[in-house]
């Protein structure tokens, strides 16, 4: 039986990863299914990611996807995990999610992040460069000014419908946002499980140097990583293998191949550089049994003091990727239907 501290949550994000054989259409309707699926499970969020020119994801407009996501469901939070705000204006940013709250109100996350276009031609055809990451605070703090009208870059223009309304702000970080969520008194998304030293030193600084907002009073960490659950330790292993391979692939090709059987991977021909990247890929990941999970999970909260779990996991077999979800739903102790 777990035994997480009270009021821990538990979330998800899904990338719309794409499957061999199939086209970025389906991975956008299976990411809309997915979401369907873990509100019956339980989970508190579910978040959707933004990439661009990836061959093997299909999750390039947040918004718009979390449009049709809230559109499914009707209890589960629904947002971006996140939107790479130096890849756009901060209005237009603050105009689609107060859209999003208007038409679902109480239940939109805009989580944000400061990663510009995933390579050099990406970033030409969205019109930016590596240096608009540097503007990321400058940024953030023009974002929610849009939305309690307090911005002050264009101070004769209003965000139609985003002003006055409350859309719950996140910062993602992999470290060096730590002091700019902290700064913005704004809740911390931060992963991933493996790298602990890096991760507990990044929420040290959230923490000693959050300062209270009118978004949040206290600080707030959500900790991120993949987590895959099965009835076997070696099955839930397996599920990790297409995301290894797809990770090793673009380290040594360049490119973010969709998912592929892990059979087929398995028998692949692998450089040696090629191998130690898709062993790589394959340690340091929350996975096993429920139990063998749980006890993970409840180490890492524990040891981070965080007050949410965000889960992401990519697997080419959906059914496996439902199950790991519904196995952990219940490993954790959320409301959900039964294991068959």
């Amino acid at each position: 039986m777990s035994t997480f501290p009270d009021g821990i949550r538990f979330s998800v994000l899904d990338r719309s990863r794409i499957r061999e054989g199939e086209d970025a259409p389906q991975a956008l309707r299976d990411t809309v299914s997915l979401a369907q699926d873990v509100e019956a499970f339980g989970y508190h969020r579910f978040w959707v990611s933004e990439h661009h020119g990836v061959p093997g994801v299909a999750g390039s407009a947040p918004t718009v996807l979390a449009a049709a996501v809230a559109a499914a469901t009707s209890t589960i939070r629904v947002g971006a995990g996140g939107v790479m705000l130096p890849n756009h204006r901060p209005m237009v940013v603050a105009e689609q999610f107060g859209v999003l709250e208007s038409l679902f109100p109480g239940r939109v996350d805009m989580g944000v992040g400061r990663s510009v276009g995933f390579t050099d031609g990406v970033r030409r055809a969205l019109g930016r460069d590596k240096d608009e990451a540097d503007r990321f605070a400058e940024q953030l703090d023009e974002l929610l000014g849009w939305f309690t009208g307090a911005q002050t870059a264009h101070p004769q223009v209003r965000a139609r419908p985003a002003e006055g309304l409350r859309v719950p702000p996140f910062v993602l970080a992999t470290g060096e946002g730590a002091g700019i969520a902290a700064a913005a008194g704004l809740p911390l998304v931060i992963g991933d499980l493996r790298g602990r030293d890096r991760l507990l030193a990044a929420i040290d600084t959230y923490r000693t140097g959050f300062r209270p907002s009118l978004w949040a009073a206290e600080p707030y960490v959500v900790v991120a990583g993949t987590v895959a659950v099965a009835a076997s330790e070696e099955e839930a292993r397996r599920l990790l293998v297409p995301e290894a391979w797809s990770l090793a692939d673009s380290r040594t090709r360049g490119v973010f191949s969709p998912l592929a059987p892990p059979e087929r991977i398995e028998g692949l021909p692998m450089s040696e550089k090629q191998r130690g990247f898709f062993a790589s890929g394959l340690e340091g990941h929350v996975h096993g049994t429920e139990e063998q999970v749980a006890e993970a999970l409840e180490r890492a909260v524990k040891e981070t003091g965080a007050q949410e779990v965000l889960v992401t996991t990519s697997t080419y077999d959906r059914g496996a990727l439902r199950d790991s979800y519904r196995r952990l739903a219940r490993a954790v102790g959320l409301t959900g239907p039964p294991v068959a």
